[in-house]
């Protein structure tokens, strides 16, 4: 649930958001207006710690409040969600790096690349490091960049997580897909770029969930806990856009003259609206467990669920997109784009229900 305050400030970021969908869904990229109220309201800050004016705010606000702005545009919503959760992997950065990046201003906009790439040299004082990161969402509006590297293989040395800012590294705009158009997930590259020791953490502890430099739940949660989280608030949202656009055709069906219910559609309807609401449950619970700081008990199930309802709703919007008519394939209609979005999205890797599967059996098979 959000607060009054908070959830206003999530109603004027949706308002934004919605206001430059279409055009942002055309032009592959997000307007700066909606960034702006993205910032105003308090998502690059959320996790934030405390000590640098951060809200040190839960994941069952975000989510929530990222629900609530991918019902508008889930690109939007993905964008908030990555800079919020960029900047929690950050808060594992030792205390100096934090303060560079944080000591003037809580609202930085963090983005992050988490499969290793590149390569990194150990030199004194820290590292070089040069390479590609692929699929980097948010990247034309990052203030600073969280990388993992280097690339693994023989010789390389343990990989860690690198903080660079955005003078250090160029985008090359590589991503133009068919849904999540405007997440602007395009490629990082650096070019032989020096980054300090208090600027980097090693990969281990961020994804263990050990954090030297606070004690707060949201600063000390495995990545597996998280399981896919960070990408459902937008899928979720957008799933719920889709039964608002679909609602909107049905009663425009039933207020036509001499037409009644019409059972089809009705039916996919209340389906759709059961589905939205069980994976919202489970993402509410998952989100709750690691507010409670309860999370690692529960990893492989956290994954299984976020997944799981990734896998659902995929299956609700293809119906829905289905039974809609051909009005609702229409450029314009919103039906269409929440369909192409959630498809998109849910190919993300954390979300990948054939790739949850094997660990949860893992996990329920190793605590017979």
């Amino acid at each position: 649930m959000l607060t009054d305050d908070r959830a206003a400030r999530a109603a004027l970021a949706a308002e934004s958001a919605g206001r430059y969908a279409r055009e942002a869904d055309r032009s592959g990229a997000l307007d700066p207006e909606t960034v702006k109220a993205l910032t105003a309201a308090g998502y690059p800050r959320h996790f934030v710690p405390a000590r640098w004016g951060g809200a040190e705010g839960t994941f069952t606000e975000l989510t929530a409040a990222m629900t609530r702005v991918g019902r508008a545009c889930a690109s939007a919503a993905w964008c908030g969600s990555m800079f919020a959760y960029s900047a929690r992997f950050s808060a594992h950065l030792p205390l100096a790096g934090q303060e560079e990046a944080w000591g003037d201003s809580p609202d930085v906009l963090w983005v992050s690349g988490l499969v290793p790439s590149g390569r990194a040299e150990a030199v004194d004082g820290g590292f070089r490091l040069d390479g590609r990161w692929s699929y980097v969402s948010g990247a034309l509006f990052a203030d600073w960049a969280l990388l993992a590297g280097p690339t693994p293989g023989p010789g390389a040395p343990p990989p860690r997580f690198f903080a660079v800012p955005r003078a250090d590294f160029a985008v090359e705009e590589s991503w133009d897909t068919v849904g999540m158009r405007a997440t602007g997930s395009h490629t990082v590259v650096l070019s032989d770029v020096w980054v300090p020791e208090h600027r980097t953490v090693p990969l281990a502890e961020v994804v263990g969930g050990v954090n030297r430099t606070s004690d707060r739940p949201q600063h000390a949660v495995p990545l597996m806990s998280l399981g896919g989280l960070t990408c459902l608030a937008p899928v979720l949202g957008a799933a719920a856009g889709m039964v608002d656009a679909y609602t909107g055709l049905v009663a425009a069906r039933r207020s036509a003259p001499g037409a009644g219910p019409t059972p089809l559609n009705d039916q996919v309807l209340a389906r759709a609206a059961a589905e939205v609401d069980a994976a919202t449950l489970l993402a509410e619970r998952a989100a709750l467990l690691l507010d409670q700081g309860r999370a690692r008990p529960f990893a492989a199930r956290n994954a299984r669920d976020t997944a799981h309802a990734a896998r659902v709703l995929v299956d609700t919007a293809h119906e829905l997109v289905r039974t809609a008519g051909t009005a609702a394939q229409d450029a314009a209609h919103p039906l269409q784009r929440h369909w192409r979005d959630i498809t998109v999205a849910a190919t993300h890797a954390a979300l990948r229900f054939d790739r949850i599967a094997t660990a949860y059996t893992d996990a329920v098979l190793a605590a017979r």
